[in-house]
């Protein structure tokens, strides 16, 4: 997951990679919108929904659902955003008197009344979390979509009925997407119509960071060597390895970057070597990327890491910055067996991976095969390659 939080920006035309007329050539379908459920706030952190949204926005009218707030309100009511992108955000907010049975009831009416008014029909019904079928099951589709990009279920704090309600998301879906190949392998045998997509990248926008950039306020004054990984620090983030390499190596400099969420902040290791910088604007991070010596990626193996497969690998690559992570399957095998990510499975092997990364010498040959490897994939493509099996699956 990336954690920089989201900054409304021109996005590539989609058209040019799967035509203008993309969705008109699936005469069964005809879909007049896109409705996203997700439980990410839209303006938390730019990630996986951010980028396919807006690129698909680029086709039809996109209305991102978020989950509801509570607040001391006398009637239910929608907060409507609409960004430049095209994307518009919908957010149910409900009095804080109704028990969950009346918050779902008070959604259901919402969403219909919403879809009436803008004379929604046949909308594509995106899924991010099955949570929000709860509301939405009764809607007509033109198509339904489940892009797991995550397994929610092990993840902390997670519902206990959110197995069940993904199942039946699993039987209602039309097609199914995955965050990444090991999420792939575990539902591939929950349905006949699912495909891997790995977390994807804008090159562009992180190769930047290969050029000097002028430093951040808060970082220039850390000194070198720096390194550096930006994240939501939660239950993924392996705060004894954190700690470890910090008290072996005084002299090395770790930056964290992101928002602290679902953890107590007083469990993250303190050490004068180890400086937490808080959530960045997307826009910046190529700024911060640029004045590391070196990216790390201090996972965790646990439940909630189990299936993962990491925006950020691609993104520090692409900044041209060598990376050190723990064994995170995913990484390992797209990553790791090609020689593009050092993989160290132990604290120990962690920090002498890191020691001889940073005596490296720019290697031109590395730096090839990394530019080879990302230009295999990017978001434009995710998204045309997305929609395209979108068109091919007509009843």
């Amino acid at each position: 997951m990336d954690i920089t939080p989201s900054k409304t920006q021109p996005a590539p035309v989609l058209e040019e990679v799967v035509g203008r007329s993309a969705l008109t050539q699936m005469p069964s379908v005809q879909p007049d919108s896109l409705i996203c459920f997700s439980h990410l706030r839209w303006d938390f952190v730019y990630q996986r929904p951010q980028h396919l949204m807006t690129r698909l926005a680029r086709q039809f009218p996109v209305f991102y659902v978020e989950e509801r707030v509570l607040r001391d309100l006398d009637q239910p009511n929608l907060a409507v955003v609409t960004h430049g992108v095209g994307v518009t955000v919908v957010v149910p907010m409900l009095p804080d008197r109704l028990n969950p049975a009346e918050q779902i009831a008070a959604q259901r009416q919402l969403l219909d009344r919403f879809l009436a008014e803008r004379s929604l029909v046949a909308p594509i019904l995106w899924y991010y979390t099955p949570m929000m079928r709860s509301f939405s099951d009764h809607l007509p589709a033109a198509r339904i979509v489940y892009d797991c990009m995550d397994e929610l279920s092990a993840f902390l704090g997670a519902p206990p009925e959110l197995i069940e309600r993904e199942a039946d998301l699993l039987q209602a879906a039309d097609i199914v997407f995955t965050g990444g190949i090991s999420l792939y392998e575990a539902k591939k045998g929950r349905h006949p119509n699912i495909h891997p997509f790995p977390s994807s990248i804008d090159v562009a926008h992180f190769a930047s960071a290969r050029q000097t950039m002028p430093e951040p306020a808060d970082q220039a004054p850390i000194p070198h060597p720096r390194l550096g990984h930006y994240a939501v620090l939660d239950e993924r983030l392996d705060v004894e390895l954190l700690a470890y390499v910090a008290d072996a190596q005084p002299d090395w400099q770790l930056i964290m970057v992101g928002p602290i969420v679902k953890i107590d902040p007083a469990t993250l290791p303190r050490r004068a070597n180890i400086h937490y910088l808080g959530p960045k604007r997307y826009e910046m991070m190529p700024a911060y990327l640029s004045g590391w010596d070196l990216a790390i990626m201090p996972f965790a193996r646990n439940a909630a890491t189990r299936f993962i497969s990491p925006t950020k690998t691609p993104e520090y690559l692409a900044a041209g910055k060598r990376v050190v992570s723990t064994d995170i399957r995913d990484v390992a095998r797209s990553y790791g067996d090609t020689g593009l990510v050092s993989i160290a499975s132990t604290p120990e092997l962690f920090v002498r991976a890191i020691r001889r990364e940073l005596e490296q010498p720019r290697d031109e040959a590395w730096l090839r095969d990394v530019n080879e490897t990302l230009a295999r994939t990017s978001w434009d493509q995710t998204a045309a390659e997305m929609l395209s099996l979108l068109q091919s699956d007509g009843p």
